[in-house]
């Protein structure tokens, strides 16, 4: 009878080893899928980063290519190369309406001098502003939405 408790034992022992050796498996194998998952997310990011700079990288080009056309043509108009034209219509006046005062045949309407510096900086804002809407939709459609 002696022989039996230590056949037990070892038994015991033998089980034991085995669901700890068990155990050790699935705890390997549970950190591996972890790895997997983790590499996998990071090449998103990385992916998503990179797009991200891409658009970056458009836009600011654009952005600079519009406002340096913006500058060009402010140059050109303080040079007085090119002049601005204001898009308008005036009726003719009615010979009975003419009055000593009043002028028949102005010319072109053109910007006024002191309103030049408000036309280019709403351009500029106008630039801006478009790439920047351009920008947010490239990133919700390149980005989040993926």
């Amino acid at each position: 009878m002696s022989a039996l408790p230590t056949n037990l034992l070892s038994l015991v022992a033998f089980l034991a080893a085995w669901f700890l050796f068990n155990h050790l498996i699935d705890e390997r194998n549970s950190a591996k899928l972890e790895v997997v998952g983790l590499r996998e997310a990071a090449r998103i990011s990385g992916e998503m980063l990179a797009d991200r700079d891409e658009n970056d990288r458009t836009r600011t080009k654009a952005l600079n290519h519009a406002l340096s056309e913006i500058n060009d043509l402010r140059r050109a108009v303080d040079d007085g190369r090119k002049r601005l034209f204001v898009k308008a219509t005036c009726s003719t006046p009615k010979p009975d309406q003419t009055s000593p005062g009043s002028v028949a045949d102005a010319g072109t309407a053109e910007l006024a001098a002191d309103a030049r510096s408000d036309y280019f900086t709403l351009r500029n804002q106008l630039a801006l502003s478009r790439e920047m809407i351009l920008g947010l939709q490239d990133h919700v459609r390149r980005i989040c939405l993926r």
